[in-house]
């Protein structure tokens, strides 16, 4: 078993306050493989402490300067990649190819990104005779999840870097070893001492401690909605900006002209990709009654054309789900479809029929789901698929928008136009027709108990930007 005890502060690897650890579990195996620190709010005093001493410098660098440290991250993260690959599929499960082609690629690709939008942001500009100025909101506190560890990490640290801020980074319990090695990176390429921190622990110990934190600015946090709420709640106090990253429940829109074997197909893939942990996934797949049998079958086929199976190897397609408490939750609302009377095409409640260990869940579809059953109401966080018949399209948007959440919706559909205006109608933050390619420059956040703010690109950096107007700027 490894350990990795110690926590980032200040440029140095230091121990902890309190020694108390965790063991890290292997989803594929259910044993501990690693084991880290839990820290307390004495470590985030001590973290906050080494950010707030950086930021007066590392505020007024140069953003030329903060572009040219996010190169060099860029590159030590390159050299990092198989590592990171490594850690990621172990802990949470998913994988190694897909560790390597997603997992870690995306990371990359903020990285890139941001770099990219330091070459033209305008951090001023003029306004008649006064100057507008963007500059860095100050210490930030960054809370990512377990399912996209890199994904949150980087489209976080990032563009609070390219802002200027100083920061300090609580990563998922869950699923902390790939952010113990990018700590590593950024301590490489030579990120100044202060300016990043990373305390490892639990939202309830650490999450809270540095959402009422009096010396944090802002707090940018993605996981569930309900811890969320918590967030937002403890750091009501201070007076801080709040950017949440929250669950969803989104809508996959398949219009009458669409090409259903391609749709269905392709829509069952967006819903299992990364075992169904994505708050963005198309978990609730509105088809018009008259083909609802035919996309049965397809996606049926679809559905057991995965191979489940352990991370490491080298033919699973879709890997365990990332812990026991999760695999409880996604068999408890499989077996409440079943009972409340949906009809069950594919999967089913256990594991798969050559697997009695590890968290792997059967890839399931429903049909015949109505709006009322939990499967179509509640965010299920693993490979199951809700197949709901509509009459008509005012119907599909209505019951597509008949959601607290408010991440993401999708549109199929041959007919461009039409599907553009559906498009319009979703009540979410990124709406996606036809399967486009992921895009870092797109806006990312929710509307409703989705959350607030947005990430990637320049969208994520303004979000830790504050906006200052000097009057008077230019003489009478």
């Amino acid at each position: 078993m490894s350990h990795a005890l110690q926590f980032y502060i200040d440029g140095a690897w230091v121990d902890p306050v309190e020694a108390k650890t965790l063991d890290v579990i292997d989803p594929s195996t259910e044993e501990a493989f690693a084991q880290v620190s839990l820290g307390s709010a004495a470590d985030v005093d001590r973290a906050v402490a080494a950010a707030r001493a950086a930021f007066p410098r590392f505020s007024r660098t140069a953003p030329a300067e903060r572009r040219d440290l996010l190169r060099r991250i860029l590159e030590t993260y390159d050299k990092r990649a198989e590592d990171l690959a490594q850690a990621v599929s172990r802990e949470m499960g998913a994988p190694i190819a897909y560790a390597r082609d997603a997992q870690v690629w995306v990371g990359r690709a903020h990285l890139a990104k941001m770099i990219e939008v330091l070459d033209s942001f305008a951090f001023q500009h003029r306004k008649g005779a006064g100057l507008i100025v963007k500059e860095a909101i100050g210490v930030v506190g960054l809370i990512t999840p377990w399912n996209w560890p890199l994904n949150q990490i980087t489209c976080k640290v990032g563009p609070a870097l390219a802002a200027g801020c100083t920061m300090v980074l609580k990563p998922s319990e869950v699923a902390p070893l790939d952010a113990i090695i990018f700590a590593e990176i950024l301590h490489e390429a030579g990120v100044p001492n202060g300016v990043f921190n990373l305390v490892n622990g639990d939202g309830p110990t650490i999450g809270a401690a540095m959402s009422a934190h009096p010396d944090i600015d802002m707090m940018s946090f993605t996981g569930s909605t309900r811890a969320g709420i918590q967030v937002a709640k403890a750091a009501a106090d201070t007076v801080k900006r709040v950017s949440q990253e929250l669950g969803g429940k989104s809508a996959n829109i398949l219009l009458p002209d669409v090409d259903l074997e391609v749709a269905v197909s392709k829509g069952v893939d967006g819903c299992f990709g990364n075992a169904g942990q994505s708050c963005n996934a198309p978990t609730r797949m509105f088809v018009p009654r008259a083909l609802q049998d035919e996309a049965k079958i397809v996606a049926r086929r679809a559905a057991e054309a995965y191979r489940v199976g352990p991370a490491d190897a080298a033919d699973t397609g879709l890997g365990p789900v990332v812990s026991q408490a999760q695999f409880d939750k996604i068999q408890t609302l499989i077996q409440s479809g079943i009972d409340e009377g949906a009809t069950l095409v594919a999967g089913g409640p256990g594991r798969p029929a050559d697997l009695n260990r590890g968290y792997y869940v059967r890839p399931t579809v429903f049909a015949d789901v109505t709006p009322t059953m939990r499967i179509a109401r509640e965010e299920i966080f693993g490979p199951v698929l809700a197949i709901m018949p509509y009459d008509s399209e005012d119907e599909a948007v209505t019951e597509a928008n008949n959601t607290p959440f408010g991440l993401a919706a999708y549109v199929q559909g041959r007919d461009l136009a039409k599907a553009r205006v559906v498009a319009g109608l979703m009540r979410a933050g990124r709406v996606h027709i036809n399967y486009p390619d992921w895009d870092a420059g797109m806006p990312f956040g929710g509307y409703k108990q989705s959350g607030n703010g947005r990430e990637y690109a320049e969208y994520g950096l303004e979000d830790f930007l504050e906006t200052k107007g000097i009057s008077g700027y230019e003489a009478a």
